[in-house]
């Protein structure tokens, strides 16, 4: 008797947070609330950025690329997980799913990128304050703007290409409030190792590149910091690296723990916390830390 050949899925079944049916109106509450508020606080923090003549300068032009970033990021995942919070579970097409897919992790690898960047700005303005000027020209800060985001765009394509070259089989239910990697791929009809290896290494060698940068940006901040004499200015020099450090460690504290392993083919109860602190919470701190920490952003909103 031959064979039944397996149903193939045109779309998934976003379960999202399906198996707690008693919380999903104070989710609903809480995840909205959240988004909005994160919408708003970037929002303002790029018309500050642009209102205030004194913050036309390179860190506060990354920042407020870095808020405009935030936005879409938190965008490419909420919406839908809000859906699936008002009716139980929200569908996507196949296409709809990869593209979202594609978004969440090519918006995190800018993130990495443009990170890594403010750091090397950090680095220019404190080990080589006299040469900094020079070489923070703003079309340079465009430039090192524009690598990021096309960096970004470009490191998950070919593992994306991959994935939407598969099939997908019945159960079409994804147990994740978004398109997540691990639970999508299980769902195909074929080997998936290929797909899962390229995965896990891009996405690591995307974080571990530019967390390395980073981190020795920050070993040669420290060094040319501790040997300032005056007290006053290594506290100033400490303050300006602050929150950017801030940033970075709640970032990548996350995704080292999340994407430095195999991908997962099926996501824990940890695994959904972890990203729904990544997606929905994270660009809302950000904004929270660069603002009540920077003095200089402070009194441009006192202003503004």
């Amino acid at each position: 008797m031959e064979a039944k050949k397996p149903s193939v899925v045109m779309a998934f079944i976003i379960l999202g947070f399906s198996s707690m049916p008693h919380l999903q109106v104070l989710f609903f509450i809480l995840i909205l609330a959240t988004y909005l508020l994160t919408v708003a606080a970037n929002l303002i923090i790029i018309s500050v950025v642009k209102a205030s003549q004194h913050l036309h300068c390179p860190i506060y032009y990354f920042l407020g690329s870095f808020s405009f970033l935030e936005i879409w990021f938190t965008t490419s995942t909420v919406p839908k997980m809000l859906e699936s919070l008002v009716g139980g579970r929200s569908t996507l097409s196949e296409a709809s799913c990869i593209a979202q897919l594609y978004l969440f992790f090519a918006l995190g690898s800018t993130e990495c990128f443009l990170l890594a960047t403010m750091a090397y700005d950090r680095y220019l303005a404190i080990c080589h304050p006299l040469r900094c000027p020079a070489i923070m020209k703003w079309w340079v800060c465009a430039q090192l703007v524009g690598v990021a985001w096309v960096g970004g765009f470009l490191a998950p394509l070919l593992s994306i290409v991959l994935i939407s070259c598969l099939s997908f089989c019945r159960p079409a239910d994804i147990h994740h409030f978004f398109c997540y990697a691990g639970p999508l791929l299980m769902r195909s009809c074929g080997d998936v190792s290929l797909s899962s290896t390229l995965v896990s290494v891009l996405a690591s060698s995307v974080i571990l590149s530019t967390f390395l940068f980073t981190m020795v940006s920050y070993g040669h901040i420290i060094a040319t910091t501790l040997h300032i004499p005056s007290t006053t200015r290594r506290c100033k020099a400490f303050s300006t690296c602050a929150s950017h450090l801030a940033v970075v460690v709640l970032y990548y504290g996350r995704v080292i723990f999340t994407y430095i392993r195999p991908i997962p083919h099926s996501a824990s109860q940890l695994d959904k916390v972890i990203s729904l602190f990544y997606a929905v919470v994270t660009p809302l701190l950000n904004p929270m830390i660069y603002s009540l920490r920077n003095k200089e952003v402070k009194d441009a909103l006192r202003k503004v």
